[in-house]
């Protein structure tokens, strides 16, 4: 997986050398089909099926066809893939991790430019602040958010109950001793979901406004640097640490679901994207709720980050083909298309037409849960360190900070040296991805 953004540079030449448009191919009854790569399985790929099927019966001169193509990391190596033999599809889903890979290409034709110039009026500048400015690039938007999400805490309701406990706290001092107030009372400790570093240091540090990465966390250059290291997220890690040595905190085992843990009721706690909420509506028995995420006593809190994907449209095809793209681009934005997605998955709705849709249909008042996230990302104005995350081979260098932070929950390194390390790794992944792309962004 961490090679997933190494072919970076084979994803420029393909999409650059291309001098033939990828072929044209004509659906049943003679509709152009529109080709949809993405990665979901399971409720939500049938949700996204359903989804294309409604656009398709509102017209008949495209007829969009969702492919399934792996994880994410595969769907953007299948994608490098397809350029090389100029198979591409018309669009493709892409986690934020990719952002500037895929930016940064030369394959790809900004949403906003696209829709513009096939007279889609969209309100551009009701996009979410966060969702928005992190997929923005010179003022225009480049992919079009469609399963955007972040991360609350979900919470036993019955264990923290029986320890006399209402709710989790707001702060995460008070969290702690709530949670040693469930075990004390028998109840379980907490379990840590398999994207933690997303929940523990990067929507930590942008709530609590502390500084990630230099030149605003790399929205204002590659030339960024990684500064988790000299900021609290070391006694964060220092802070996960005692929590698991306290058995106040787990971690699931080789091949077992974290979320499966929590809607069985063997966790107090569970810190995870606001699309876990299928899985955790769907659990007999589970007498749950949930929060935002906490903050550091005496911080005001700031906004969430983002994570899941968006879609980027491709070059290299047919202008009829970019029509029919640009038509489902903007089905996907309809304020009611978004408001049964988001109803559907517990995704959040990409506008604040739709959260006031949303809103005026009552359904906070009937799923009070769903609603925890967007008043979490639209919380304040985004600063320089809460906006977002954006940085070249972000995934490698994910992965080196979880192996460094590993590292400090075995035992094997302290906090500060496992952040040290990271923070080496990581500026050293990042050089490389700029010297990659020197005068691109």
């Amino acid at each position: 997986m961490t090679g997933s953004f190494s072919r970076r540079s084979a994803f420029t030449v393909a999409a650059l050398g291309i001098s033939t448009l990828a072929r044209p191919a004509l659906a049943q009854g003679g509709a152009r089909e529109i080709r949809f790569w993405h990665a979901m399985t399971g409720p939500l790929g049938e949700k996204l099926e359903d989804l294309t099927r409604q656009f398709n019966a509102t017209q008949s001169e495209y007829r969009v066809v969702p492919l399934f193509r792996g994880t994410y990391d595969e769907l953007i190596n299948a994608t490098v893939a397809a350029y090389r033999t100029r198979t591409q599809p018309q669009l493709v889903q892409i986690y934020e991790r990719g952002f500037l890979t895929m930016l940064l290409s030369g394959a790809i034709v900004p949403v906003q430019e696209l829709l513009t110039a096939n007279g889609h009026q969209l309100n551009w500048g009701d996009f979410i602040k966060p969702i928005a400015g992190y997929y923005s690039y010179r003022g225009q938007l480049s992919a079009m958010p469609f399963n955007s999400s972040t991360p609350i805490l979900y919470y036993n309701k019955a264990h923290f109950a029986r320890a006399g406990v209402e709710q989790p706290a707001e702060t995460w001092s008070a969290l702690e001793e709530q949670l040693r107030r469930v075990k004390a009372a028998g109840g379980p400790g907490s379990i840590m979901a398999g994207d933690y570093h997303w929940s523990w240091f990067e929507n930590y540090s942008a709530i609590n406004d502390f500084q990630y990465a230099t030149k605003s966390n790399g929205f204002d250059g590659l030339d960024t640097e990684f500064t988790y290291n000299r900021t609290p997220v070391v006694a964060q890690l220092a802070r996960m640490k005692r929590w698991m040595d306290a058995g106040l905190l787990d971690v699931a085992g080789q091949g077992v679901d974290p979320a499966s843990i929590f809607t069985s009721g063997r966790s107090a706690t569970f810190m995870a994207s606001t699309a876990a909420h299928g899985a955790i509506m769907a659990a007999p028995n589970l007498d749950w709720s949930a929060v935002a995420l906490p903050y550091e006593e005496g911080r005001s809190p700031k906004n969430s980050v983002i994570g899941g994907a968006v879609l980027w449209a491709l070059r290299g095809h047919p202008e009829a083909d970019n029509v029919g793209t640009a038509a489902f681009l903007a089905f996907l934005a309809k304020p009611e298309t978004q408001v049964a997605w988001h109803k559907a998955t517990g995704y959040v709705p990409a506008t604040n037409a739709a959260y006031a849709l949303a809103t005026e249909q009552g359904w906070y008042r009937e799923k009070p849960t769903q609603e925890i996230a967007v008043r979490q990302l639209a919380r304040g104005t985004p600063t320089a360190n809460s906006l977002g995350y954006r940085f070249g081979n972000f995934t490698q260098t994910m992965f080196a900070q979880r192996e460094e932070a590993e590292r400090a929950f075995n035992g094997t390194k302290q906090p500060q040296a496992a952040m040290d390390d990271a923070v080496s790794r990581g500026n050293e992944i990042l050089r490389r991805f700029e010297r990659l792309n020197a005068g691109r962004y």
